[in-house]
């Protein structure tokens, strides 16, 4: 039978911790009890939540409710402030109302079953005892034993009160000692995971031209159980906490966004390490809401696309591999986007044969430093190859070897491109006793030939490498 389940309450009653008194002032479900809520949001799904809320509080201890707070609150991060205020005790009620939790507060209590018969309409009423609500529901009624089942037919259970402990919405209580009576604003603070922000970028690439339109997104969540209403919100890019991993070792896949690393800092607003990005007006972030606002619109900025392939030490294809594609730009305050870029995914379009903008390739980015060099792997190019083979490897002596590398590279494209070969995986000590042409060393562990490739053509790179192992 389907139950639906109906509370007949005429008044809640909450019990009090020593001879506090209870001061409430929740306003009906269609209002919020908020009062003026200021929200900053992390990067790292952690955002602190500022409540001023006027209330009446009495001489001595009482104890206030804070309805409509965060159902995911960090009750260990609370602090209430507010003038003559000193906090003795505080709790947090996440044990929310619905009809689950009615029905398992209720095993062992007695509720009104109410039956409606289809064909005529009549109701009949029967007293019934809540057994369990494990999975489904089971009650006893008089002597018989019955199982609740989800068949359609009209069944509803009547409850004459709300048990102790269920709450509406997500409400934190707190006793207070209060030196005096009287009307002011508390300040309730708090730490709550379920808000976070992340930036979207939207990027036109004009080829031809050499030139890119960007436009920058924050992209607002919010998961956190409770909606905020015209609340004024701060955003902090940076990733506040704890430190990242860092890790190491060959490098196979794409190479990171980030090239190089800017000096350049921003006109923006900074708190210590992080910059901040306030949103222009109040607004209301609903729950279950994701929301966007613009904070970037740069036009015309240089752009250029770049193609990389990357081996790994002793790599070798038995059939060509295609070039991943690279969007280069810079984010400096001179030909860049001119701004610190918020970490996020950068999404890239370029118009067709008639004149359409289609979708290319996208990349994440971490925060970004102003003045950087990015290049972004975008995908992998059908018409620009790399075949990498091993020709020869032997031993010259007791822990030194000497390996003969070859790299095809062809290009079906109707215009010449230059490819950045890059060779991982080198130890310190390697050394390239032969190449066909001049490379660069980048670091200890790699090295990268720029080899042009003409149009509808093909070229080739070949290294003879030193190494002990």
């Amino acid at each position: 039978m389907r139950a639906i389940l109906i509370a007949s309450v005429a008044a809640l009653a909450f019990a009090t911790p020593g001879s506090a008194q209870i001061q409430t002032e929740i306003p009906p479900p269609s209002e919020s009890a908020q009062g003026d809520v200021a929200v900053t949001i992390y990067n790292n799904d952690l955002a602190l939540v500022q409540d001023r809320r006027p209330l009446s509080v009495p001489q001595g201890r009482s104890r206030q409710e804070f309805p409509d707070v965060s159902a995911q609150i960090r009750p260990e991060t609370v602090t209430l402030t507010g003038d003559g205020i000193g906090i003795v005790e505080q709790n947090f009620d996440f044990d929310l109302l619905s009809p689950q939790a009615l029905m398992q507060k209720a095993v062992g209590e007695t509720v009104t079953l109410v039956r409606t018969n289809p064909a005529t309409g009549a109701e009949t009423r029967e007293q019934a005892r809540v057994l369990a609500a494990n999975g489904g529901v089971v009650l006893q009624i008089g002597n018989r034993i019955e199982v609740l089942r989800d068949d359609g037919l009209p069944v509803r259970v009547i409850f004459d009160h709300v048990p102790a402990g269920l709450r509406a919405r997500p409400t934190l209580s707190v006793t207070v000692q209060s030196a005096r009576a009287g009307r002011r604003p508390l300040t309730l603070t708090y730490l709550t995971p379920g808000l976070g922000w992340s930036a979207d970028y939207v990027a036109l690439f004009d080829e031809a031209n050499g030139r890119m339109d960007v436009q920058g997104w924050i992209t607002l969540t919010n998961n956190s159980g409770t909606p905020y209403n015209n609340a004024d919100v701060l955003l902090v890019a940076g990733n506040v906490g704890g430190g990242q991993m860092q890790t190491s070792g060959v490098r196979r896949g794409p190479a990171p966004p980030l090239r190089q690393a800017g000096t350049e800092t921003s006109d923006r607003e900074r708190l210590g390490d992080y910059y901040l990005y306030p949103l222009p007006a109040r607004t209301t972030i609903a729950n279950r809401q994701t929301k966007q606002v613009s904070f970037l619109n740069v036009a015309g900025t240089p752009a250029r696309r770049a193609y990389e392939y990357r081996n790994a030490w002793l790599g070798s294809a038995e059939q060509p591999q295609s070039a991943n594609t690279v969007l280069r730009f810079s984010s400096s305050r001179d030909q860049g986007l001119g701004d610190a870029l918020p970490a996020g995914t950068v999404r890239v379009y370029q118009r067709d044969a008639r004149g359409n903008p289609q979708f290319v390739g996208e990349s994440p980015i971490g925060h970004t430093p102003m003045g950087s060099e990015l290049g972004l792997t975008t995908g992998q190019a059908f018409d620009v190859k790399v075949q990498p083979t091993v020709e020869r490897r032997e031993r010259v002596s007791n822990g030194r070897w000497r390996t003969t590398m070859r790299y095809t590279l062809t290009n079906a494209r109707p215009d010449a491109v230059t490819v950045d070969l890059v060779q991982s995986g080198l130890w310190g000590d390697t050394r390239i006793a032969e190449q066909s042409q001049p490379s660069e060393r980048r670091s200890a562990d790699e090295t990268v030939w720029h080899v042009a490739v003409p149009a509808n053509g093909e070229a080739s790179v070949t290294a003879t490498f030193d190494t002990r192992f």
